[in-house]
């Protein structure tokens, strides 16, 4: 997967504080990461980054459209996204012996950090489970296909296998 940089924020000429990011991702993120799922994306990513002598905090907010396939009929759906995540950078030269996922260690001579990889995570875990339509908004063939049996079907006649095994019992007592 390519290093794409204009995620990349360079942050040793930075002062210390706050500093906002803004980018646009579309369908080229996800095909970079070979993502089958998410065919199409309109998504607005504002980084909020936080400098300090020893760590980076940056909170990754995403917000927009991506186009993935409806998990009932199959088709396209434009699903609206929303997805906040924190994300802290701890210059340790190793990852802290921490189980909190939310802390990475870096390098202490590291002068740049890439966020493509934390920006997909932000997406993925902002994405349900289960993608359906509204109500209604489904192909049709599919929403036929899923209608209950007409009424003039005949589907309360008992089975006959009933009655040959009612017989049995009969037969016994």
């Amino acid at each position: 997967m390519p290093i794409r940089s204009e995620h990349t924020i360079a942050f040793s000429g930075l002062k210390d504080g706050r500093h906002d990011f803004h980018y646009a991702v579309g369908a080229p993120f996800f095909q970079d990461r070979s993502d089958e799922e998410v065919h199409d994306a309109d998504l607005r990513v504002t980084v909020e980054l936080d400098k300090s002598p020893s760590m980076l905090v940056t909170l990754i907010h995403v917000s927009g459209t991506v186009q993935v396939d409806c998990d009932h009929c199959n088709t396209p759906l434009d699903f609206p996204l929303e997805g906040d995540q924190r994300q802290i950078f701890r210059f340790t030269g190793q990852d802290p012996d921490s189980d909190d996922e939310e802390i990475v260690g870096l390098d202490p001579h590291a002068h740049e950090v890439d966020l493509g990889h934390y920006i997909y995570e932000c997406v993925r875990l902002a994405l349900p489970i289960r993608r359906v339509h509204a109500p209604g908004q489904c192909d049709p063939e599919v929403e036929l296909s899923d209608e209950p049996a007409s009424p003039n079907e005949d589907t309360d006649a008992p089975d006959p296998r009933w009655k040959a095994l009612e017989a049995l019992k009969d037969q016994r007592s």
